[in-house]
C-alpha cells in the first residue's frame, strides 16, 4: 500500500464514519420525539431519503469514472456538511419540519453515493490486488469500532445537550474528512473520454451490466441486496419499539447498538486469518449463513433490561457474521471487475442497495401498521432465512471470465 496516500485515505473515512455512528439515530430520534411521527413515517422518512438519493445518483456513476476522484470526494463531503448543518441552524430557530429533515437525507443519500464510489475507485488505485483484504479489512474494522463507541456516545450527548447536537459533530466530520482527502499526495485516476462522445443511456447500466456478466458477483449482488434490505426493513422499527414504545432512554438506544459493533471489530481483524487458513470462499460462506439465522432473535425484544440484553446479544452475533463477510465480500468485487469500470460498478450497487432498502423500508412500515412493529421484525428475520441461499456455489466462485466483454455487449 502506497504509505501516507493510504493512510489519508483511511484517515478520511474513519472521521466522518465515526461522525455518522455518532449521529447514528438522531433522525429517528428527531422524527419520534421532536416532530412526534408515527411508525410508517419514520419507516418513510428512512425509505424515502435512500429511494429519492438514489435516483439522483444515478447518473453519476459515468460522472465519478471519467473525472478525477480526490476533488469528488472532498466535493461530497462538502455537500453532506452543509445539508447536516442546517439541521441544527432550523431547530435552533424553531422551524425544523419533516420536509426538511427528508430532503436533508436526499442530499446527504446522494453525495454518499457519490463519495463511495469515487473512494472505491480510488481505492483499487492505490492498493495492490493482493492487499486489497488487508485494506478492507481495515475499512471494515474503523466502520465496527465506530459503531461501537459512536452510538452510545451520542445518546449520552442527545441526553445532556439536546437532539441535534450529534449532527452537528456529523456535520463537521465531513469537513475533517475533506481536509484529509486534501492531504493526499501523488497520483489520481480518471477514465480517459473521448470528447466527441456525449452522455448515452447505456452508460448509465454499465455498472449493472458488469455485476450481472459474472456469475458470482450476481450472486453476491442478489444476496447484498436482500440481506441488506430485510436487515435495515427492521431499524426503523426497532427504533419505534425502543425508543417509543418501549421508552427506552437515548443512551440506552444507543448502546444497544454502539456495543456489539465491538463483535464487528473482531470479525473484521480475523476476517484475513481465516480466509489464509479456510479458504475466501468456506469462510464467506459460512459466514453469510450465519449472519442470516440472528436477526430472529429480534422477535423477543421486550421492555426492560433483558430487552436491552436481549438486543445486544442479538446484534452481536449478527455483527461479528458481517465484520467476516463484508471485507471478503468488497475484495472479491473489486478483483473481479477492471479498473475502468470500478466507479460504475460501485455507484451501481450504492444505489441498488439503497433502493432495496427503501423498498423494504416501506413494506415494513407498512406491515407494522397492519400489525404491530414487533411482528414485522420477526417477519423480517423469518425472510433472512432464506437468503443465503443466494450466495455464490462453488462453481460460480472459480468463474472468472473476463468482465471487459460486459461493456461490449452493452455498445452492441
Amino acid at each position: 500500500m502506497r504509505g501516507s496516500s493510504f493512510g489519508w485515505l483511511w484517515s478520511a473515512y474513519a472521521v466522518s464514519t465515526y461522525g455518522t455512528w455518532l449521529a447514528f439515530g438522531a433522525f429517528p430520534l428527531l422524527a419520534v420525539r421532536v416532530l412526534h411521527s408515527s411508525a410508517f413515517a419514520v419507516s418513510f422518512l428512512e425509505a424515502a431519503g435512500l429511494a429519492a438519493a438514489a435516483i439522483v445518483a444515478l447518473p453519476l456513476g459515468p460522472w465519478v469514472e471519467h473525472r478525477s476522484k480526490r476533488p469528488v470526494m472532498i466535493a461530497m463531503d462538502l455537500v453532506r456538511c452543509v445539508a447536516m448543518v442546517s439541521i441544527p441552524a432550523a431547530y435552533v430557530l424553531g422551524v425544523l419540519s419533516y420536509v426538511q429533515v427528508l430532503v436533508v437525507s436526499v442530499l446527504s443519500g446522494t453525495a454518499s453515493i457519490a463519495f463511495a464510489a469515487a473512494s472505491g475507485a480510488y481505492l483499487k488505485y492505490l492498493v495492490p490486488s493482493a492487499q486489497l483484504l488487508t485494506a478492507n479489512g481495515r475499512f471494515e474494522g474503523t466502520s465496527w469500532v465506530a459503531t461501537a463507541a459512536g452510538p452510545p456516545l451520542g445518546g449520552a450527548l442527545i441526553g445532556l445537550l439536546g437532539p441535534v447536537v450529534t449532527i452537528m459533530a456529523d456535520a463537521v466530520s465531513y469537513l475533517l474528512s475533506a481536509l484529509a482527502v486534501l492531504r493526499i499526495r501523488g497520483g489520481d485516476v480518471a477514465t480517459p473520454r473521448d470528447p466527441a462522445a456525449g452522455m448515452r443511456g447505456a452508460d448509465l447500466l454499465v455498472g449493472w451490466r458488469v455485476i450481472l456478466h459474472d456469475p458470482a458477483l450476481r450472486c453476491l449482488f442478489l444476496n447484498s441486496m436482500l440481506v441488506n434490505g430485510l436487515i435495515m426493513a427492521a431499524a426503523p422499527l426497532l427504533a419505534v419499539l425502543l425508543l417509543g414504545e418501549y421508552q427506552f432512554p437515548a443512551w440506552q438506544y444507543g448502546l444497544a447498538f454502539g456495543l456489539p459493533a465491538l463483535g464487528g471489530f473482531v470479525g473484521a481483524r480475523l476476517a484475513a486469518r481465516l480466509v489464509h487458513r479456510y479458504g475466501r470462499y468456506r469462510v464467506m460462506t459460512v459466514s453469510g449463513w450465519l449472519r442470516s439465522l440472528f436477526p430472529l432473535g429480534l422477535a423477543f425484544v421486550h421492555p426492560g433490561i433483558t430487552g436491552l440484553l436481549t438486543v445486544i446479544t442479538v446484534e452481536a452475533m449478527l455483527i461479528t457474521c458481517m465484520g467476516i463477510f463484508n471485507p471478503i465480500s468488497a475484495t472479491e468485487r473489486l478483483q473481479r471487475i477492471p479498473a475502468d469500470h470500478a466507479a460504475r460498478v460501485g455507484n451501481a450497487w450504492s444505489i441498488s442497495s439503497k433502493l432495496a432498502q427503501a423498498t423494504a423500508m416501506v413494506l415494513g412500515g407498512l406491515l407494522a401498521t397492519v400489525t404491530s412493529p414487533l411482528t414485522a421484525i420477526a417477519i423480517s428475520g423469518i425472510l433472512l432465512l432464506a437468503t443465503p441461499l443466494l450466495l455464490p456455489d462453488r462453481a460460480h466462485w472459480s468463474h472468472r471470465e473476463s468482465v471487459h466483454t460486459a461493456e461490449n455487449s452493452s455498445a452492441a
